[in-house]
């Protein structure tokens, strides 16, 4: 989906003529940092050099060429970033935050089903990114039970069990101690009765913990207290993969909505239906 809507909004870009060069797209990211450097506040020449660590000629040359093509003007001694070189600037740093989002990121994007890929990179820059190796398999899970254990509420969907069955202290605080509602697959709400029948039962029954069913989920998604996480699944064993975590702020916006949107097209299991 994020791919489809990409290469539609860039189709009048992919008709040949109106392509940008290469050459210049390569030279607009190579001029990067020093348009970091007067997004913040205009710079004289001096102070280019300083800030960038580079020799007076290379700061001519950054310079010419950003007034070349009209992304600065000179007002009293310094540079200022024009209009146009405002979002050359902010759209050159997004770009390149999210290249290394998505490097970080690389675990899991690669298990994400290619028709649900509406999850946004860029506020998870800077995420905690726990992975599953032979040696520590559960590595996931234990992030995402350490995270639980520190909330006091968690909000969420998954495509299988948020925690593995056989770690059954995790599911008991889930269970009994934190104010839970999720978002799970029917065959894994039948699950989780069938190996927690009376503690799955009884915590329903006392709104401690809100089971609501969809027929499709793309993901694992957590909100917690302070931090939001997404995880990954291996499609044949459906063991955890990667979670990555973060406390942004636009992490959380974004899983908000997100949860929402889900949770408004999902069916809610009634403490009846659970007893």
């Amino acid at each position: 989906m994020r791919n489809e809507l990409l290469l539609q909004s860039r189709k009048g870009l992919l008709d040949g003529d109106r392509r940008l060069d290469t050459d210049h797209l390569v030279d607009v990211v190579r001029h990067g940092p020093v348009l970091e450097a007067l997004a913040r506040e205009p710079l004289d020449r001096r102070e280019i050099e300083d800030a960038l660590g580079v020799s007076r000629a290379t700061s001519h040359r950054f310079t010419r060429w950003l007034d070349d093509h009209g992304l600065v003007e000179k007002r009293d001694g310094r540079f200022h970033l024009t209009g146009k070189g405002q979002v050359v600037a902010e759209e050159t740093l997004r770009f390149e935050r999210n290249v290394a989002a998505a490097d970080r990121l690389a675990p899991l994007l690669d298990l994400i089903c290619d028709d649900h890929q509406e999850l946004v990179v860029e506020p998870f820059a800077d995420a905690t990114v726990t992975v599953a190796t032979p040696d520590d398999p559960y590595a996931p899970a234990r992030r995402f039970v350490e995270l639980a254990r520190a909330s006091a509420t968690l909000r969420g969907f998954n495509t299988t069990h948020m925690v593995p069955l056989a770690m059954g202290a995790g599911y008991g605080h889930v269970l009994e101690e934190t104010e839970t509602e999720v978002i799970y697959l029917p065959d894994v709400v039948e699950t989780l009765f069938e190996t927690f029948p009376e503690r799955a039962a009884a915590a329903v029954e006392r709104g401690h913990l809100k089971l609501r069913t969809r027929e499709a989920l793309p993901y694992g998604l957590a909100i917690f207290d302070d931090r939001v996480g997404v995880g990954g699944y291996d499609e044949q064993t459906g063991a955890m993969r990667v979670f990555v975590d973060t406390d942004a702020a636009i992490a959380r916006e974004w899983a908000e909505r997100t949860y929402d949107v889900y949770r408004s097209r999902s069916t809610p299991i009634r403490s009846e239906d659970a007893a």
